[in-house]
């Protein structure tokens, strides 16, 4: 039995927590001057890593608007044709077309008063990724890949970050100045195995071609690309990690039941959510799974019960499987999208970009349920109460996974970064 499994095991009878020990003994080391800062953070960072905490980004490309989904307005002058329904929690309603989700409510928070001012598709979902609006000098990182870098496992065998679904904005923004090491993995087509992930070889021949390789680019460095070479071998690197791996097969879902696969929809998003779970239980950080187009200018009230008919199963699958495997609690699972839709209705039956107010769902990762943050006006055209800014949303998906959002990343500028450039956590979806 080892040192840490006793030390646990003591302090589970004594009701304390490893890390709230470490966190009391380092800062005492520190204090008598036998553990300087940076080997505190160290240990700190490193024991957040073994939490296993997760992040699920649902991105709604195209930017869904809230009065067919979360924040109807039936029998208003803005409101349409759409109606409003129950959920298991009294006195929150939501849109019809999503039954399945209001089934979930107990575990779902809803905001309703995001408010933010970028109405332009490319610079929105840039911003609704990054917390930064896009700049022609620095390409920042998403939030997803800066908390990957605070508390991924580095010596984990899949990918920390994992991108499922086709095109689309979000597809633009990945790790930025970070790196290749935080670089989103593609999947394209989720419930099978990745493209190319298939080892041509035998094991110990695709050693040898990765050996050749590096003697080729050791060359190539050597001529003045050493920085290109560097990335280079970090990529193949990792890849190399994937391909070996047996838990390569967690990209698969041939495994799992039929019943399970008909409770998230037989949809590309279905698929993607399913993926996720997959993925996160396999101990990845960070997963984005996308589904578009609520783009929808003309037309809005039959996409959006379509684009609801596969997100709507998919969403509430996904909640309630992690509920069930005990991985809500660790896992934050957020959907949302760039902007959300006028209250006008345009002459094409549509809805046109609308930042002023827009709505976002979010649940688990220490999440309390069955609640509702802010309110938009009765005519929808404003915020009545508690608005939420972008880096308020960041700073708490941060606070939900234990990432300190005031954590400055160096540009190659040499510029520091923080990861959530101001906001505060709405402390109310923690109580």
């Amino acid at each position: 039995m080892t040192f840490f499994h006793h030390l646990d095991i003591t302090l589970a009878r004594r009701h304390v927590s490893r890390r709230s020990f470490l966190h009391h003994v380092s800062a005492a080391a520190l204090a008598a001057g036998t553990l300087d800062f940076r080997g505190l953070m160290s240990l700190e960072a490193a024991e957040l890593r073994k939490e296993g905490r997760s992040l699920i980004l649902l991105w709604m490309q195209g930017g869904p608007s809230q009065f067919e989904t979360f924040d109807p307005k039936p029998r208003t002058e803005h409101g349409g044709p759409t109606e409003a329904i129950e959920t298991a929690v009294s006195g929150i309603r939501i849109a019809q077309g999503w039954e399945q989700t209001a089934r979930e409510m107990n575990d779902i928070a809803l905001i309703r008063s995001l408010t933010n001012k970028e109405g332009e598709h490319a610079r929105a979902t840039y911003q609704l990724h990054t917390g930064y609006v896009p700049t022609g000098t620095v390409r920042h990182p998403s939030l997803s890949c800066a908390i990957a870098k605070e508390i991924a496992l580095p010596e984990h065998e899949l990918p920390t970050v994992v991108s499922i679904g086709q095109g689309g904005f979000g597809q633009m923004v990945g790790a930025g100045f970070l790196g290749v090491d935080y670089e989103p993995f593609l999947v394209p087509q989720p419930g099978q195995l990745p493209q190319n992930v298939a080892v041509p070889v035998q094991p110990p021949r695709y050693e040898r071609r990765l050996g050749l390789l590096g003697k080729l680019e050791d060359d190539f460095a050597s001529r003045g690309a050493e920085a290109a070479v560097a990335d280079h071998k970090r990529l193949y690197e990792k890849t190399k990690r994937l391909v070996l791996s047996p838990d390569v097969k967690a990209f698969e879902t041939t495994g799992e039941s039929n019943e399970t696969k008909e409770r998230y929809g037989d949809t590309p998003f279905g698929r993607g959510c399913l993926l996720a779970r997959r993925l996160v239980e396999a101990g990845v950080t960070c997963v984005e799974v996308r589904v578009g187009n609520w783009d929808t200018h003309q037309n809005n009230f039959d996409e959006t019960k379509n684009l609801a008919g596969q997100v709507d199963p998919a969403l509430a699958a996904l909640v309630a499987d992690l509920k069930q495997r005990g991985l809500l609690e660790r896992t934050l699972v957020v959907w949302m999208g760039e902007f959300g839709r006028t209250p006008r209705i345009n002459p094409n039956k549509g809805r046109d970009h609308y930042p002023r107010v827009f709505n976002a769902l979010i649940a688990g990762g220490g999440i309390r349920g069955g609640q509702v943050i802010g309110a938009s006006t009765d005519d929808g055209t404003g915020i009545e109460s508690d608005p939420v800014t972008v880096p308020d949303l960041f700073s708490t998906i941060c606070k939900s996974l234990k990432v300190d959002p005031h954590k400055e990343n160096l540009s190659p500028l040499g510029r520091p970064l923080k990861i959530v450039d101001g906001g505060r956590p709405v402390e109310r979806l923690f109580g």
